[in-house]
């Protein structure tokens, strides 16, 4: 449930639910002291006449008012019997009334304990009034008492007047009991119905809120291995699927950047090792020639050049981890040009051609472009390509002949070219693998090999940033042939 739907629900329940259940309280209530009052008073209630509290106590002695009329015709002395009025008066203390006699101007029976002094002054004269015609009479002012008077004259002549007095004071107390029994009712139900509605907005925002902060608790351990749980569509739930959804994300970066930091050690590593192997080459050589074994011109001759190369190779190293970070930064220096497909291969396919006759390896170039085909590249970008294809076929070549071959081809739209050597081969597997950062065929620290498995993710990146793309054939122990086109330049035609 949404959180502003549970808001106004709790806030429609507190209100509708207290309404509801207090009326049906007052029903109750209400019902209960109507059955009360038949059962005590023996009177009929309904809810007219309910708020009339001095009617309804004049009807529950109406009963006895009757009798006592009809016993004045019978036989009025025994209005005079002390025994008597105490039955009588016994019977009214039940209608919450008493029995008051008074006798030529004199209490002559007091069926109360309270002082009735104020009472006594207003009761009304004998004869006053028709007992008959008037239900009774409401003595108002400090008395506060609905009396019913019966007046009889007595054989000696004396005049006796009978009063059954009901006091509004004990009403008011039935009335206040009431008013009180209500009032805890309607407490004790906004009581309940306010702790349910905290509770229910309480388990449906707290509980939540709490499995959030236990999450960022794990989250600051650099623990992402968890989920929380989320049920419903409200806002603290899509809350919980966004930090689960950064959870995620974080774990991806923290894999990231250990995966990151495991390929920087084994870089800095490779690289270490990569520079040892012509630093140690230079620097034995050059003790060669501190010693004086380049004792004649032709082994100096050759000291220096082998130095010369070694150095060369440190500086192509230096240059492809200097390049490898750009690659990161995304700030590698092009310049594009429109290059001469048939002109730049037959030149590149001139200098390689070179360096690996000096190291044994034969080399073979086929060019089938036409002259004249152009593509829009950086040279020198692009001889990196070349050169890092062919760097990692020599380095994997194991053969006693060792074979390179360069195909250049023309396919329509593409320029196609193809760098073929006959070295151990790649599995299957693994090919897609092998313009990864970092990726090497061979795990091993210890092959005289070297590499550190930046050469081909370089390639990669530069055949791509020339909107072309690259991919690898091989068989295992026959050879691997690398593949990358990129598409030729053609002008657009302007219509004046």
């Amino acid at each position: 449930m949404r959180l502003k739907t549970r808001l106004i629900t709790a806030f429609l329940i507190i209100i509708l639910v207290p309404t509801l259940l207090f009326g049906v309280t007052i029903f109750g209530f209400t019902k209960y002291q109507m059955d009360l009052i038949e059962r005590n008073y023996g009177v009929s209630v309904s809810y007219e006449n309910l708020s009339d509290s001095m009617q309804m106590i004049g009807r529950s002695t109406q009963e006895i008012f009757e009798g006592m009329k009809e016993q004045a015709r019978q036989n009025p002395e025994r209005f005079l019997e002390e025994r008597f009025l105490k039955q009588v008066n016994s019977v009214l203390q039940d209608k919450l009334s008493f029995l008051l006699v008074r006798k030529d101007g004199e209490i002559f029976y007091n069926g109360s304990t309270e002082k009735l002094d104020l009472l006594l002054k207003e009761l009304p004269a004998f004869r006053s009034f028709t007992s008959a015609a008037d239900g009774g009479s409401y003595i108002g002012k400090a008395v506060q008492a609905f009396i019913k008077q019966l007046d009889v004259s007595m054989e000696d002549g004396s005049e006796v007047s009978l009063f059954i007095v009901s006091s509004s004071s004990k009403i008011a107390s039935q009335t206040k009991k009431l008013m009180r029994d209500l009032i805890i009712s309607v407490v004790i139900i906004l009581i309940v119905t306010v702790l349910i509605m905290i509770m229910w907005i309480y388990t449906g925002i707290h509980t939540p809120l709490k499995k959030l902060s236990e999450g960022m608790n794990r989250i600051k351990g650099e623990d992402f291995d968890f989920e929380i749980e989320v049920k419903g569509n409200d806002e603290i739930s899509e809350l919980c699927r966004d930090f689960n959804e950064m959870r995620q994300r974080l774990k991806d970066v923290d894999e990231q950047k250990r995966a990151f930091d495991q390929q920087s050690k084994e870089l800095i590593s490779n690289i270490s090792h990569d520079l040892k192997t012509p630093i140690t080459a230079v620097k034995g050589y050059v003790e060669g020639i501190m010693d004086g074994v380049a004792d004649t011109p032709e082994k100096m001759d050759r000291y220096i050049r082998t130095i010369y190369i070694k150095a060369n190779d440190m500086d192509r190293l230096i240059n492809e981890l200097t390049f490898y970070s750009k690659i990161d930064t995304n700030r590698i220096p092009y310049n594009f040009n429109k290059i001469d497909v048939s002109e730049y291969f037959d030149d590149c396919a001139e200098e390689v051609g070179l360096e690996l006759r000096e190291k044994n390896i034969t080399f073979s170039y086929i060019n089938t472009v036409e002259p004249g085909e152009l593509i829009i590249a950086d040279a020198e970008q692009l001889k990196r390509v070349v050169n890092n294809i062919i760097g990692n076929s020599v380095k994997y070549m194991e053969k006693e002949k060792k074979n390179v071959q360069l195909r250049v081809m023309d396919m329509g739209d593409f320029i196609h070219v193809e760098l073929e050597d006959n070295g151990k081969g790649i599995p299957n597997k693994e090919l897609p693998s092998i313009f990864d950062r970092f990726y090497r065929t061979d795990l091993s620290r210890n092959s005289a090999q070297g590499g550190n498995g930046i050469g081909l993710s370089i390639v990669k990146k530069i055949i791509e940033d020339h909107g072309g793309r690259i991919w690898a054939t091989s068989k295992v122990s026959e050879g691997t042939v690398m593949h990358f086109e990129i598409r030729k330049y053609q002008e657009v035609p302007v219509h004046e």
